[in-house]
Protein backbone atom coordinates (compact mmCIF):
# COMPACT_ATOMS: atom_id res chain seq x y z
CA UNK A 1 0.00 0.00 0.00
CA UNK A 2 1.48 3.53 -0.58
CA UNK A 3 2.17 5.81 2.02
CA UNK A 4 -0.22 8.58 2.08
CA UNK A 5 1.35 12.09 2.28
CA UNK A 6 -0.69 15.29 3.00
CA UNK A 7 1.00 18.26 1.61
CA UNK A 8 -0.31 22.38 2.67
CA UNK A 9 0.63 25.33 0.41
CA UNK A 10 -0.43 26.96 -2.95
CA UNK A 11 0.47 28.78 -5.71
CA UNK A 12 3.65 28.05 -7.97
CA UNK A 13 5.86 26.45 -5.20
CA UNK A 14 3.47 23.50 -4.70
CA UNK A 15 3.03 23.22 -8.24
CA UNK A 16 6.83 22.66 -9.00
CA UNK A 17 6.81 20.02 -5.95
CA UNK A 18 3.93 18.18 -7.71
CA UNK A 19 5.59 18.04 -11.57
CA UNK A 20 7.66 15.21 -9.64
CA UNK A 21 6.41 13.97 -6.78
CA UNK A 22 3.12 12.49 -8.88
CA UNK A 23 5.27 10.08 -10.53
CA UNK A 24 6.47 8.42 -6.91
CA UNK A 25 4.05 5.75 -5.41
CA UNK A 26 2.68 7.69 -2.67
CA UNK A 27 -0.91 8.67 -2.24
CA UNK A 28 -0.73 12.47 -2.33
CA UNK A 29 -3.47 15.23 -1.26
CA UNK A 30 -2.98 18.60 -1.82
CA UNK A 31 -4.41 21.24 0.64
CA UNK A 32 -4.99 24.45 -0.95
CA UNK A 33 -5.34 28.19 0.33
CA UNK A 34 -8.26 29.93 -1.06
CA UNK A 35 -8.22 33.53 0.02
CA UNK A 36 -6.14 35.01 -2.91
CA UNK A 37 -8.15 38.23 -4.03
CA UNK A 38 -5.68 39.66 -6.77
CA UNK A 39 -5.80 39.18 -11.09
CA UNK A 40 -8.28 37.12 -12.57
CA UNK A 41 -9.26 35.04 -9.93
CA UNK A 42 -9.79 38.17 -7.41
CA UNK A 43 -12.46 39.79 -10.50
CA UNK A 44 -13.78 36.08 -9.98
CA UNK A 45 -14.90 35.90 -6.47
CA UNK A 46 -15.77 39.43 -6.79
CA UNK A 47 -18.29 38.74 -9.57
CA UNK A 48 -19.69 35.31 -8.46
CA UNK A 49 -19.07 35.50 -4.41
CA UNK A 50 -16.62 31.99 -4.95
CA UNK A 51 -13.24 31.04 -2.77
CA UNK A 52 -9.94 31.43 -4.83
CA UNK A 53 -9.42 29.06 -7.59
CA UNK A 54 -5.99 30.38 -8.81
CA UNK A 55 -3.72 27.98 -7.00
CA UNK A 56 -6.19 24.79 -7.23
CA UNK A 57 -5.91 25.55 -10.67
CA UNK A 58 -1.99 25.56 -11.19
CA UNK A 59 -1.70 22.31 -9.02
CA UNK A 60 -4.56 20.34 -10.68
CA UNK A 61 -2.75 21.30 -14.51
CA UNK A 62 0.53 19.96 -12.70
CA UNK A 63 -0.94 16.54 -11.44
CA UNK A 64 -2.68 16.24 -14.56
CA UNK A 65 -1.49 13.38 -16.94
CA UNK A 66 -3.08 14.81 -20.19
CA UNK A 67 -1.67 15.81 -23.32
CA UNK A 68 0.78 18.97 -22.79
CA UNK A 69 -1.43 21.29 -25.14
CA UNK A 70 -4.50 20.76 -23.04
CA UNK A 71 -2.04 22.27 -19.60
CA UNK A 72 -0.68 25.04 -21.87
CA UNK A 73 -4.78 25.64 -22.28
CA UNK A 74 -5.47 25.46 -18.55
CA UNK A 75 -2.62 28.22 -18.04
CA UNK A 76 -3.71 30.37 -20.89
CA UNK A 77 -3.95 34.25 -20.21
CA UNK A 78 -6.37 36.10 -21.90
CA UNK A 79 -4.53 39.25 -23.15
CA UNK A 80 -7.81 41.75 -24.66
CA UNK A 81 -8.90 44.81 -24.24
CA UNK A 82 -12.44 42.91 -23.32
CA UNK A 83 -13.96 41.81 -20.18
CA UNK A 84 -11.86 38.52 -20.14
CA UNK A 85 -8.65 40.23 -19.93
CA UNK A 86 -6.34 39.19 -17.57
CA UNK A 87 -8.31 35.33 -16.66
CA UNK A 88 -6.69 32.35 -17.19
CA UNK A 89 -8.62 29.73 -18.94
CA UNK A 90 -9.11 26.90 -16.25
CA UNK A 91 -10.01 29.87 -13.51
CA UNK A 92 -12.93 29.89 -15.59
CA UNK A 93 -13.58 27.13 -16.40
CA UNK A 94 -13.28 26.15 -12.45
CA UNK A 95 -16.09 28.61 -11.70
CA UNK A 96 -18.42 27.61 -14.59
CA UNK A 97 -18.15 24.09 -12.99
CA UNK A 98 -18.46 26.00 -9.06
CA UNK A 99 -21.81 27.81 -10.70
CA UNK A 100 -22.97 23.91 -12.22
CA UNK A 101 -21.95 21.87 -8.68
CA UNK A 102 -22.47 24.22 -6.07
CA UNK A 103 -19.40 24.08 -4.22
CA UNK A 104 -15.71 24.24 -5.06
CA UNK A 105 -14.88 20.54 -3.99
CA UNK A 106 -16.65 19.05 -6.54
CA UNK A 107 -16.12 21.42 -9.52
CA UNK A 108 -12.12 20.00 -8.38
CA UNK A 109 -13.11 16.11 -8.63
CA UNK A 110 -14.96 17.33 -11.92
CA UNK A 111 -11.79 18.72 -13.37
CA UNK A 112 -9.53 16.10 -12.07
CA UNK A 113 -11.32 13.66 -13.60
CA UNK A 114 -11.56 15.63 -16.97
CA UNK A 115 -7.91 16.22 -16.86
CA UNK A 116 -6.65 12.46 -15.66
CA UNK A 117 -5.26 13.47 -12.53
CA UNK A 118 -4.74 10.79 -10.18
CA UNK A 119 -4.17 12.33 -6.78
CA UNK A 120 -6.39 14.31 -4.39
CA UNK A 121 -6.66 18.09 -4.19
CA UNK A 122 -8.49 19.98 -1.47
CA UNK A 123 -9.31 23.60 -0.73
CA UNK A 124 -9.23 24.33 2.99
CA UNK A 125 -11.89 25.66 2.82
CA UNK A 126 -15.08 26.54 1.09
CA UNK A 127 -15.50 30.10 2.42
CA UNK A 128 -16.24 32.23 -0.23
CA UNK A 129 -15.70 35.59 2.08
CA UNK A 130 -12.87 34.42 3.10
CA UNK A 131 -10.07 37.55 3.67
CA UNK A 132 -6.43 36.98 4.80
CA UNK A 133 -5.59 40.05 7.52
CA UNK A 134 -1.85 41.16 7.86
CA UNK A 135 -0.46 43.63 10.87
CA UNK A 136 3.13 45.09 9.97
CA UNK A 137 5.74 45.99 12.74
CA UNK A 138 4.15 49.69 12.75
CA UNK A 139 0.76 48.00 13.79
CA UNK A 140 -0.71 48.99 10.38
CA UNK A 141 -3.79 46.43 9.71
CA UNK A 142 -3.31 45.33 5.90
CA UNK A 143 -6.63 43.49 4.19
CA UNK A 144 -6.75 41.07 1.75
CA UNK A 145 -3.81 38.75 0.25
CA UNK A 146 -2.67 40.90 -2.59
CA UNK A 147 -2.65 43.93 -0.26
CA UNK A 148 -0.11 42.20 2.38
CA UNK A 149 1.70 40.88 -0.79
CA UNK A 150 1.92 44.42 -2.30
CA UNK A 151 2.47 46.26 1.28
CA UNK A 152 6.15 48.34 1.48
CA UNK A 153 5.71 47.67 5.16
CA UNK A 154 6.97 44.44 6.98
CA UNK A 155 4.60 41.96 7.73
CA UNK A 156 4.24 40.88 11.72
CA UNK A 157 2.10 38.17 11.61
CA UNK A 158 -1.36 37.23 9.80
CA UNK A 159 -4.34 36.04 10.77
CA UNK A 160 -8.27 35.48 9.00
CA UNK A 161 -10.69 38.14 9.41
CA UNK A 162 -13.30 34.97 10.60
CA UNK A 163 -12.24 31.84 11.45
CA UNK A 164 -12.54 29.59 8.08
CA UNK A 165 -14.60 26.47 8.33
CA UNK A 166 -12.33 23.81 7.37
CA UNK A 167 -12.59 21.42 4.97
CA UNK A 168 -13.52 18.26 6.90
CA UNK A 169 -11.37 16.25 4.34
CA UNK A 170 -8.58 18.40 5.41
CA UNK A 171 -8.85 17.04 8.91
CA UNK A 172 -9.35 13.18 7.95
CA UNK A 173 -6.33 13.56 5.24
CA UNK A 174 -4.08 15.40 8.21
CA UNK A 175 -5.39 12.34 10.47
CA UNK A 176 -4.56 9.64 8.11
CA UNK A 177 -1.04 10.48 6.88
CA UNK A 178 2.32 9.10 6.60
CA UNK A 179 3.93 12.54 6.43
CA UNK A 180 2.86 15.70 6.33
CA UNK A 181 4.57 18.80 4.18
CA UNK A 182 4.93 22.71 4.07
CA UNK A 183 5.76 23.26 0.51
CA UNK A 184 7.96 25.57 -0.52
CA UNK A 185 6.56 28.97 -1.46
CA UNK A 186 5.17 32.38 -0.13
CA UNK A 187 5.32 31.88 3.99
CA UNK A 188 2.26 34.58 3.93
CA UNK A 189 0.33 33.95 1.65
CA UNK A 190 0.66 30.51 0.88
CA UNK A 191 1.50 28.82 3.35
CA UNK A 192 0.30 29.68 6.79
CA UNK A 193 -2.94 30.43 5.36
CA UNK A 194 -3.74 26.88 5.70
CA UNK A 195 -1.77 26.31 9.37
CA UNK A 196 -3.02 29.59 10.75
CA UNK A 197 -6.48 27.61 11.03
CA UNK A 198 -7.42 26.19 14.44
CA UNK A 199 -8.69 22.98 13.64
CA UNK A 200 -5.85 22.17 11.66
CA UNK A 201 -3.65 23.38 14.25
CA UNK A 202 -5.42 20.72 16.38
CA UNK A 203 -5.59 17.60 14.14
CA UNK A 204 -1.50 18.02 13.43
CA UNK A 205 -1.00 18.11 17.44
CA UNK A 206 -2.79 14.83 17.25
CA UNK A 207 -1.39 12.75 14.62
CA UNK A 208 1.96 10.67 14.76
CA UNK A 209 2.93 11.85 10.73
CA UNK A 210 6.56 13.70 10.79
CA UNK A 211 6.36 17.63 10.09
CA UNK A 212 8.59 18.34 7.08
CA UNK A 213 9.30 21.63 5.58
CA UNK A 214 10.53 22.42 2.10
CA UNK A 215 12.58 25.92 2.22
CA UNK A 216 11.96 28.68 0.01
CA UNK A 217 14.97 29.21 -2.28
CA UNK A 218 15.15 33.11 -1.94
CA UNK A 219 13.94 35.61 0.67
CA UNK A 220 10.50 37.60 -0.32
CA UNK A 221 10.62 40.90 0.26
CA UNK A 222 8.68 42.31 3.21
CA UNK A 223 8.06 38.87 4.52
CA UNK A 224 11.38 37.34 4.95
CA UNK A 225 13.95 39.83 4.27
CA UNK A 226 17.71 38.30 5.61
CA UNK A 227 15.81 35.10 6.83
CA UNK A 228 18.56 31.98 7.08
CA UNK A 229 16.59 28.20 6.91
CA UNK A 230 16.57 28.67 10.79
CA UNK A 231 14.30 31.31 10.46
CA UNK A 232 11.83 30.16 8.21
CA UNK A 233 11.11 27.10 10.68
CA UNK A 234 11.15 29.67 13.94
CA UNK A 235 8.29 31.60 11.64
CA UNK A 236 6.20 28.54 10.89
CA UNK A 237 6.29 26.73 14.91
CA UNK A 238 5.37 30.31 16.10
CA UNK A 239 1.85 29.59 14.08
CA UNK A 240 1.91 26.04 15.09
CA UNK A 241 1.12 24.07 18.70
CA UNK A 242 2.84 21.53 20.49
CA UNK A 243 3.67 19.71 17.74
CA UNK A 244 6.71 21.57 15.50
CA UNK A 245 8.67 20.82 12.18
CA UNK A 246 11.03 17.53 12.50
CA UNK A 247 12.37 17.79 9.23
CA UNK A 248 13.87 20.40 6.93
CA UNK A 249 14.58 20.24 2.82
CA UNK A 250 17.09 22.73 1.59
CA UNK A 251 18.81 23.40 -1.33
CA UNK A 252 22.83 23.98 -1.09
CA UNK A 253 23.23 24.69 -4.70
CA UNK A 254 26.33 26.72 -5.87
CA UNK A 255 24.45 29.30 -7.70
CA UNK A 256 25.88 31.41 -9.80
CA UNK A 257 27.03 34.85 -9.45
CA UNK A 258 25.46 36.57 -12.30
CA UNK A 259 22.12 34.98 -11.48
CA UNK A 260 22.61 35.94 -7.53
CA UNK A 261 22.90 39.66 -8.01
CA UNK A 262 20.43 39.55 -10.62
CA UNK A 263 17.75 38.90 -7.88
CA UNK A 264 19.70 41.32 -5.29
CA UNK A 265 19.25 44.27 -8.10
CA UNK A 266 15.81 43.46 -9.54
CA UNK A 267 13.53 41.63 -6.77
CA UNK A 268 15.59 42.40 -3.58
CA UNK A 269 16.12 39.06 -2.71
CA UNK A 270 18.92 36.73 -1.65
CA UNK A 271 19.80 33.27 -1.19
CA UNK A 272 18.34 31.51 2.14
CA UNK A 273 21.76 30.30 3.97
CA UNK A 274 22.10 27.11 5.52
CA UNK A 275 22.63 28.01 9.24
CA UNK A 276 23.09 24.37 11.05
CA UNK A 277 24.36 25.06 14.51
CA UNK A 278 21.04 27.34 14.51
CA UNK A 279 18.99 24.20 13.28
CA UNK A 280 20.87 21.45 16.10
CA UNK A 281 19.42 24.11 18.70
CA UNK A 282 15.97 23.86 17.19
CA UNK A 283 15.82 20.05 16.79
CA UNK A 284 14.96 20.07 13.24
CA UNK A 285 16.66 17.56 11.40
CA UNK A 286 18.41 18.47 8.65
CA UNK A 287 18.35 17.34 5.17
CA UNK A 288 20.32 19.40 2.68
CA UNK A 289 20.59 18.66 -1.51
CA UNK A 290 21.89 20.11 -4.59
CA UNK A 291 18.18 20.35 -5.18
CA UNK A 292 18.01 23.99 -7.00
CA UNK A 293 18.09 25.03 -10.84
CA UNK A 294 17.97 27.98 -12.63
CA UNK A 295 15.30 27.67 -15.57
CA UNK A 296 14.40 30.81 -17.96
CA UNK A 297 16.85 33.60 -15.44
CA UNK A 298 14.39 32.11 -12.20
CA UNK A 299 15.33 29.83 -9.44
CA UNK A 300 13.72 26.71 -8.92
CA UNK A 301 13.91 23.84 -6.99
CA UNK A 302 14.26 20.52 -9.37
CA UNK A 303 11.02 18.68 -8.86
CA UNK A 304 12.90 15.57 -9.67
CA UNK A 305 15.83 15.75 -6.81
CA UNK A 306 13.15 17.16 -4.14
CA UNK A 307 10.63 14.39 -4.89
CA UNK A 308 13.19 11.42 -4.91
CA UNK A 309 14.65 13.22 -1.58
CA UNK A 310 11.13 12.79 0.27
CA UNK A 311 9.94 9.15 -1.44
CA UNK A 312 13.98 8.37 0.27
CA UNK A 313 13.06 9.61 3.75
CA UNK A 314 8.84 7.94 3.25
CA UNK A 315 10.73 5.12 3.13
CA UNK A 316 13.00 5.28 5.90
CA UNK A 317 10.45 6.56 8.48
Amino acid sequence: MNKKVTILGGGTGMSYLLRGLKDFPVDITAVITVSDNGRSTGKLREEFNTPAVGDVRKVITNLSSTSPIIKELMEYRFQTSSDLDGHKVGNLILTALLEITGNLQSSIKALSELLDVKHKVLPISEDANLTLMGESETGEIIEGEEQITKSPQKVKRIYYKEEPNVNIEVIESIKNSDLIIFSMGSLYTSLLPNIICKEVINTIDNTNAPIMYLCNAMTQPGETDGFMVSDHINMINKYLNKRKIDVVIAGNTQLDKKIVEKYQTEETKEPVLIDKEALKSLNTELIEVDTLTVVENVIRHNSQKLSSEIFSYLMRN
